[in-house]
């Protein structure tokens, strides 16, 4: 159950943002295993004084921010900035305009519904991809 965060610059197009959306959901889907339907995402726009973009980088600088469940290998976390990078590429973002950072907090720091920890739950989906 990955949340997902994008944040870039307003003014995009907007098929873009959601072809990025669903780009991220896809390599989620590919390299994390998770079920086709689990989408928890947002996509924030920010104006030009309220979000730097590094001297290296272009107009679409992303950060994508990703907070799952511990348990994912490093091997899965490789594949997925590799697919993720392949599919921003496609839909015409550089990979030197793509920032990711994957924050996996233990189950008990989770609390998904019903006011239960996560820890207590068992997940629907594989987490030692």
């Amino acid at each position: 159950m990955p949340l997902v965060r994008l944040s870039r610059r307003a003014g995009r197009p907007a098929t873009e943002n959601k072809s990025l959306l669903d780009a991220v959901h896809d390599a989620l889907v590919e390299a994390f295993k998770i079920p086709q339907k689990d989408r928890h995402q947002q996509l924030i726009e920010l104006d030009a004084a309220h979000f730097e973009i590094p001297a290296d980088r272009g107009d679409a600088f992303t950060v994508v921010e990703i907070t799952a469940y511990a348990g994912r290998s490093v091997d899965a976390k490789r594949a997925f900035y590799q697919a993720l990078a392949r599919r921003f590429e496609l839909v015409g973002i550089a990979p030197r305009d793509l920032f990711v950072v994957i924050n996996d907090p233990p189950l008990e720091n989770w609390s998904p519904r019903n006011g239960e920890s996560a820890a207590d739950v068992k997940p629907s989906f594989k987490l030692d991809v």
